[in-house]
């Protein structure tokens, strides 16, 4: 076995590492040392170790870093009442380069450390090394370049994530012998140029679109094509404005080229739903689309479980069991935890218009039934509305005078012909004995909305002493599980065509071309809006997969139906809007004037004026329609130089962001002090601190 470490403490190699054998699920991640490092110079042993790289991407999805380096301390997600990753939200003092936990200040020992990431994209990497440098021990030129794509790639990808969060990192392209304790860090510019080469190479020998591995999972040309342009187009971004000029030119009109092979490759599902939604159990047809360009892939395999598995249902959820009251109790019947980590701000819900961009219907739960009586004078019946959340805008005010928080009076749930609605879920059609009700008065335990009097008083309710009362995102949801905390079975979607249409928008954008950027803009707004005939009260989210869940009996199938409504509250939330089936309009029709009346007022609060920065505030606004919650938020913010100015205006928690500092992340100390000279000797103090990031 051959080991790249840094004292055993950080930046450790194990090439074997996740390699599995292509007999097995290539989910496999059994570390099989009997390999010694001649196996890897076979073509058995390159491709099994090409096989394993897809086992290295799960690890973003494995626990609490899934969200703490990706989502919280940004405009669109802060922290609820627990404080787990509190810091990496309100960039405290407790966000350093020494680590996370009780002893530094972090809430419990589950905090994510800020060496995480550093020390785990170096295995990946490794791995990547050795099939480059032994790939002519293969014969076979179409394996070779298989495997080569895949090697290139991988590295390609984990730089990428090492270079998004900490600017110029270390540069190991070779395969390591022993124990290495001096590195040089290379520069940010020589680090994205690294990036971009990786990823031109996996993008030249990629075979197009061959699902060598099983379509849904695999990476292709364009996979590697939407990369490039990401890795390009970052490298022309503001936060590398005091070198990048010379690169901007001719990076933009590759990324646009890159990209544009990706968009006429592939294309996007035909219903936002269907992307996350209309998730019904392990390999459904959600995890095949079209769309998706890289997924971290799961099943229900205990034996390819590996180190680990998925976790994010527990993070979207509010803590709903807690604020019911006990009216709904979680269970493995509903989707998602209630673990409460992260509560959209009050710009991820203005962010939308609420009539016609069907995606914040699609996205946001609203609703959950009542799946245990507490109070039998109250008049609920298991699978009434126990917890509804009414996402009203700022003009409305039709509940000025409502009591919220707790119990709500419920006014004229509406179907589209005003009476009770069968819905069809799956091989199950039922008809809902009390769920809807075209008769205002109905009880329900707990509600919640947004605004009262133009004020945004939704963190007021269930305040201890942080809300923990949110709408909150179902794109996690997992009916699968076979304990209520157990591992999710589905899988992580990390990249889609819609973000390289995004991509490609941004590129024209920069380039002066608002007419480009406006059109693909419009492909992806096209899909959001509703469609002729479509039941805009409709809902459903990943829970739908317990229908297949082999627990799905007695009382839990009856938990099931009760806790699960498949309803939103579209109509509470719009109350002035007549019930229509008619086809929504979301067309732009200038670019960037005249925007939306949604996006003039972030754009007012932001104080953005220009044609280039407002095109650009309207893209970081599509995005968050789009990509809310798919773990990119935060490396998004820092790319454009915007994270400091949509944090303050936007999370009232990241109350102690400073410019210079958190734009990158603290290179971890246990790195640092286990460097050493060439000669063996420690590191000076002067020479510690030029490796570590301003600030810190």
């Amino acid at each position: 076995m051959k080991t790249f470490k840094n004292s055993g403490k950080a930046l450790i190699i194990m090439i074997a590492l996740a390699l599995s054998s292509c007999e097995k699920d290539f989910l496999d991640e059994e570390l099989k040392n009997q390999y010694s490092t001649d196996y890897f110079q076979t073509a058995e042993g390159i491709e099994d170790l090409t096989v394993s790289l897809y086992g290295n991407i799960r690890w973003h999805f494995g626990y609490e870093w899934a969200y703490g380096l990706t989502l919280y301390g940004t405009d669109e997600f802060t922290n609820a009442n627990d404080l787990t990753n509190e810091m990496w939200n309100t960039y405290d003092n407790r966000l350093g380069p020494q680590g996370a936990t009780p002893a530094t200040g972090a809430a419990n020992n589950n905090a994510t450390s800020p060496a995480s990431l550093w020390d785990q994209m170096y295995y990946g990497i490794a791995s990547a090394n050795t099939i480059i440098a032994n790939a002519d021990f293969v014969e076979n030129d179409e394996l070779r370049n298989r495997s080569l794509a895949h090697a290139y790639f991988m590295r390609g990808y984990n730089y990428y994530r090492l270079i998004a969060q900490y600017g110029g990192v270390v540069l190991q392209l070779e395969p390591a012998m022993g124990v290495v304790r001096n590195f040089e860090r290379s520069s940010e510019e020589e680090s994205w140029a690294q990036v971009i080469s990786d990823f031109r190479n996996a993008y030249e020998l990629f075979e197009g679109e061959v699902y060598t591995y099983g379509k849904g999972v695999t990476w292709t040309k364009a996979t590697a094509g939407h990369f490039l342009a990401k890795s390009l187009l970052f490298r022309s971004s503001e936060r590398n404005d005091s070198w990048n000029d010379s690169y901007k030119e001719a990076d933009l009109a590759e990324a646009i080229e890159a990209a544009t092979y990706t968009i006429n490759a592939r294309s996007l599902a035909n219903d936002y739903r269907d992307l996350y939604a209309n998730w019904t159990g392990v390999d459904s047809e959600a995890e095949q689309l079209d769309e998706i360009l890289m997924a971290a892939p799961h099943n229900a395999d205990a034996s390819t479980s590996g180190r680990f598995g998925n976790r994010t249902y527990n993070y979207f959820t509010p803590q709903f069991s807690n604020f019911s009251g006990g009216w709904v109790r979680r269970g493995v019947w509903i989707g998602g935890m209630d673990f409460q980590r992260l509560r959209p701000t009050e710009y991820s819900y203005a962010v939308f218009d609420h009539v016609n961009d069907s995606r914040m219907w699609k996205t946001f739960k609203t609703v959950y039934g009542a799946n245990n009586i507490i109070d039998n004078d109250m008049g609920v019946e298991l699978g009434d509305p126990g917890i509804v959340m009414i996402l009203n805008t700022q003009d409305d005010n039709t509940y000025d005078n409502f009591t919220f928080g707790a119990a709500i009076q419920n006014p004229d749930w509406r179907d589209v012909e005003g009476r009770l609605p069968e819905w069809e879920l799956g091989s199950r059609q039922t008809e809902f004995s009390g769920s809807l009700t075209s008769n205002p008065g109905q009880y329900v335990p707990n509600s919640l909305v947004l605004y009262q009097n133009g004020e945004y008083v939704s963190p007021q309710f269930k305040s201890t002493p942080i809300s923990n009362f949110f709408a909150g995102i179902n794109k996690t949801d997992d009916g699968s599980r076979f304990a209520e905390k157990g591992d999710a079975h589905r899988d992580v979607t990390m990249a889609r065509l819609a973000e390289t249409y995004l991509i490609r928008a941004e590129c024209y954008a920069r380039q002066g071309q608002y007419g480009s950027a406006m059109d693909d803009i419009n492909t992806i707004r096209a899909r959001a809006e509703w469609d002729e005939g479509e039941n805009r009260s409709y809902y459903i989210d990943g829970s739908v997969a317990f229908e297949n869940n082999s627990l799905n009996e007695g009382s839990a199938a009856e938990n099931y139906i009760n806790s699960n409504l498949n309803m939103n509250t579209y109509y509470l939330s719009n109350p002035d809007l007549e019930v229509t089936t008619a086809a929504s309009e979301l067309t732009l029709t200038s670019f960037p004037d005249n925007l939306p009346d949604e996006d003039e007022a972030i754009l007012a609060e932001l104080g953005v004026s220009g044609a280039y920065e407002r095109a650009l505030h309207f893209i970081l606004n599509e995005r968050t329609r789009e990509l809310l919650g798919e773990w990119q938020r935060w490396e998004t913010l820092s790319r454009t130089g915007t994270l400091i100015l949509r944090a303050t205006t936007f999370n009232p928690e990241a109350t102690a962001i400073t410019p210079n500092k958190h734009e990158l992340r603290p290179i971890p100390q246990s790195f640092i002090d286990g460097l050493l000279n060439e000669d063996g000797s420690n590191l000076s103090q002067g020479d510690r601190d030029a490796w570590q990031n301003p600030g810190y």
